[in-house]
């Protein structure tokens, strides 16, 4: 074993989402010499997919190495959103140390609870980084004693509870020891990672062992797989085996290795153990798989993430417009992306259903599920989305539904609409602290179910002021039924374009979520009725042209603005008997039996 090989340090940013963990990783790539000082580099360089820069959150796990006084550091970006928790769970397997990242004012939130919890579970060594301490709002002594109160929660060990706290401005690239002094750079953090973390713990002379932990695919080689070496070395032209699962090994040779050097993946002869390789030279490889040496073979346990809870059905577009706007558009198609799409992110499932044209596609969340479809529109797919559905688990013959435990951080004014909103949707409450700053942190356990639907009402009920987190707590026995909806949908009777005239006409009827020129046609959703009924309506009415002029009778056509509903609030608005047509370029939502003589049948069959 070199000394090289001793030099390496393996380390993960965990947190909650929007407290730092990208903007922490820039600077730390930068102030390491990773670039030229004259080299352009984009914000948040890790967010290397669009939907992340668009939305500012972290969605996949990235990989980067730097070097620091001839240490090799492999560092992980995770997301810190609970739908993407099972990112998180497998970039773990890839490190010895994680930098617990907590906002100064907003403090421990679920998802700091989540990877937290994940981390201590694996032994890791935890520092702690309290970021955004400019903040006016900053309330640093009572965060440090809200993250001690968590780690003794979460029973970590009296070595674990011992942590050290580093306080940190990401946005500025600084790190301090003292939150009062102001330095100039992230050097204290640069050796914290040295000096407090333990390097890789490994036996060179043990055959080779190593876990897939990522999945990447290169032009020139082909499928890639991503992961730490736990034991031995290994070189291009190694034979090796691949354990898909325990009744199925297949033998391959390496023919392509690589490492990571900054954000890049660079060619290697040869990696030693504790360091994260890139491999190449496999037809099948899955997160999960375990590589080791045909001699003498030593499987790692298979990787295992927490169960999916909520799930939607995905089928081809059987709509009047279909093929118009995108250009996957058969089930082949679809079925190839989705189980694309498995082979790297382990929190999916897919499970066929009655039709081979419809699929039903399992996940953590509506985030993780949207963020799904949104990725397939953007790729040419058209497809409909049914209404996400909870997985509910039957034990002992009682039925169980996934909870949640949901922070809520809101201003005074809004406690009582907020409650009431949760306790109808079979929320209780657990907890309530009001810190004096005009602002109320409320805990509640809730059914999922219960949050389908609630994002969007809440950020209108709080006038966009409130904080909303979710965090996963298990299964409990069913809480009953819920009512979903109280609107009906005012639905098109015909085939046409929208104009101005028919929907200023039918503003009194309802709120509409399309614009004057769309197209539409019959059986699609143009509106929500202002009554629990669905109404039936003609949205392309023109105004009747007569020679006749006199006052007042020709009214200027003033439309109350609208935001068409994104694919989330489409997601959380519809009804079971209701779907969203979703193409590159529209997001529409209608019945799912177009024919309003087949949806009266089908209702009273319903009944």
């Amino acid at each position: 074993m070199s000394q090289q090989e001793l030099k390496i340090r393996n380390i993960a940013i965990i947190a909650h989402v929007d407290h730092g963990k990208t903007t922490l990783v820039d600077h730390l790539l930068r102030q390491s010499g990773l670039f030229r000082n004259n080299e352009a580099v984009d914000e948040r360089v890790m967010d290397s997919m669009d939907l992340e820069r668009e939305r500012g959150i972290t969605i996949a796990a990235k990989n980067a190495s730097f070097l620091y006084n001839d240490y090799r550091i492999n560092i992980v970006d995770t997301p810190g959103h609970a739908d993407f928790g099972g990112e998180v769970e497998r970039a773990l397997t890839m490190v010895d140390g994680a930098i617990l990242l907590v906002d100064a004012s907003e403090g421990p939130l679920p998802q700091t609870r989540f990877v937290l919890k994940n981390a201590l579970a694996r032994g890791l060594k935890v520092i702690v980084c309290i970021n955004k301490i400019d903040r006016p709002d900053a309330r640093i002594n009572e965060v440090m004693n809200e993250i001690f109160d968590l780690f003794i929660d979460l029973d970590a060990t009296e070595e674990q509870a011992d942590f050290d706290i580093v306080y940190a401005v990401a946005r500025e690239g600084y790190a301090t020891l003292d939150p009062s002094v102001k330095t100039k750079d992230l050097s204290i953090l640069f050796n914290w990672i040295v000096e407090k973390f333990p390097g890789p713990a490994f036996d060179s002379n043990e055959p080779l062992q190593m876990m897939i932990a990522n999945i990447d695919y290169n032009d020139y080689v082909g499928r890639l797989g991503i992961g730490r070496v736990r034991a031995g070395s290994i070189k291009v032209g190694d034979e090796v085996v691949v354990y898909h699962d325990e009744n199925r090994t297949k033998k391959t040779k390496i023919s392509a290795l690589f490492r990571y050097e900054g954000l890049k993946q660079v060619p290697a002869k040869e990696v030693p153990s504790g360091d994260i390789a890139i491999l190449a030279g496999f037809d099948e490889i899955n997160i999960g798989d375990s590589i080791t040496s045909p001699l003498n073979p030593k499987p790692l346990p298979r990787l295992r993430v927490e169960e999916p809870t909520v799930a939607i059905t995905m089928s081809v577009n059987d709509g009047p417009f279909a093929g118009l706007e995108g250009k996957q558009v058969t089930s082949r198609k679809i079925l190839e992306r989705l189980e694309k799409e498995l082979r790297h992110n382990v929190a999916i499932r897919l499970e066929p259903t009655d039709s081979p044209e419809t699929f039903k596609v399992f996940g953590r969340g509506e985030l993780q599920l949207g963020v799904l479809v949104e990725q397939m529109r953007r790729e040419g797919f058209e497809m409909v989305i049914g209404k996400p559905q909870v997985v509910f688990k039957f034990e002992d013959g009682q039925k169980l539904e996934p909870v949640e435990n949901v922070v809520v951080d809101v201003a005074e004014d809004y406690t009582g609409v907020v409650t009431e909103k949760l306790g109808r949707r079979k929320g209780v409450m657990m907890n309530m602290s009001n810190k004096g700053t005009g602002r109320v942190r409320l805990e509640f356990s809730i059914p999922a179910r219960g949050l389908i639907g609630y994002r969007s009402e809440f950020l209108t009920d709080t006038r966009g002021t409130g904080l909303l987190n979710t965090h996963f707590a298990g299964y409990e026995p069913f809480r009953g039924e819920l009512i979903h909806r109280h609107n009906g949908a005012m639905i098109a009777d015909r085939k046409g374009t929208a104009t101005a005239y028919a929907l200023w006409y039918l503003e009194e009827r309802g709120r509409h979520f399309i614009l004057p020129g769309t197209e539409c046609y019959e059986g699609m959703i143009i509106g929500e009725h202002a009554k629990d009924n669905d109404l039936i309506v003609n949205v392309s009415r023109e105004k009747k042209l007569t020679n006749v002029r006199a006052s007042g009778s020709d009214e200027a056509i003033k439309l109350t603005p609208i935001k068409p509903l994104s694919l989330e609030q489409a997601m959380e608005w519809i009804n079971d008997d209701e779907c969203i047509e979703v193409t590159p370029k529209s997001i529409r939502l209608r019945c799912r039996e177009l024919d309003p003589h087949k949806r009266k049948r089908s209702a009273a069959a319903g009944e």
